[in-house]
């Protein structure tokens, strides 16, 4: 089996990506059947968006604290894991942002796409579903949109739905929300497409994130999930991230 070998910066990752290599080998990417990722979840995130032109399977191995997209580090055994892994597949969102100036920006998130304040007066923000308003005005410190993997994140954090992988949707949840009070967001099928629209943009602005990609004082930003793009994450069967985004309904 041809695998690649990825790792993150940190001395621990580095020593076990020495290891494997010595074990298992290296292959260049061109050559290679899987990608292994070793670092948390951020490094395996980063990964993911390295690697998503490729669309090769990446087993991520837990060399950071959480590790909820990857699998337990062992050393032995891995070809034979790798074999038996079970695939997940995941489509990204895509963000097609426009500034306050005109300018047009488009990125991909795998987690989660925020608008977030940029000063300390709330944001208001005007929500369309698919052409229809929803929400007039909410005034809040942000609102963002979820794929069910990045809905145990920040989605959570805000109070948000765990969405199962297979769900079929998206969680649109509001963050610190003052106005409409009783509003607690949505749960919207996958085919939506979303348009949050910055009122006030000069005196109240606005940055739009998608994951790792952060556009500042933003006026419209369009959301609907990249169907094109799928991305094939391998995990041991007994931890598949089916299961864990499941039990993370449970935990108490």
């Amino acid at each position: 089996m041809n695998i690649h070998f990825t790792a993150s910066d940190t001395s621990d990752a580095q020593a076990a990506l020495k290891r494997l290599i010595h074990l298992y080998g290296h292959c260049p990417i061109d050559q290679a059947e899987i990608i292994v990722a070793l670092g948390g979840d951020g490094f395996m995130l980063e990964s993911m968006h390295t690697f998503m032109s490729r669309e090769l399977p990446i087993y991520g191995m837990n060399k950071g604290t959480i590790g909820f997209l990857l699998n337990n580090y062992k050393e032995e055994g891995l070809i034979e894991r790798l074999q038996a892994g079970e695939i997940t597949n995941l489509h990204p969102l895509k963000m097609t942002a426009v500034d306050m100036h005109g300018k047009k920006f488009e990125a991909l998130a795998i987690n989660e796409v925020s608008l977030l304040r940029e000063s300390r007066q709330t944001a208001k923000i005007q929500i369309s579903i698919d052409g229809h308003v929803k929400v007039e005005e909410l005034t809040c410190d942000g609102v963002l949109v979820a794929t069910p993997a990045g809905s145990t994140a920040y989605n959570y954090s805000a109070h948000g739905p765990i969405l199962p992988v297979n769900a079929g949707a998206l969680a649109l949840t509001p963050i610190s929300a003052f106005r409409p009070r009783r509003w607690r967001g949505a749960i919207l099928p996958r085919e939506a497409k979303i348009e949050l629209r910055v009122l006030e943009s000069k005196k109240r602005p606005v940055s739009a994130v998608a994951d790792a990609v952060e556009i500042r004082d933003v006026s419209t930003v369009v959301i609907e999930e990249q169907r094109k793009t799928t991305l094939h994450l391998l995990f041991d069967p007994e931890h598949n991230l089916e299961r864990r985004i499941l039990d993370e309904q449970f935990i108490l």
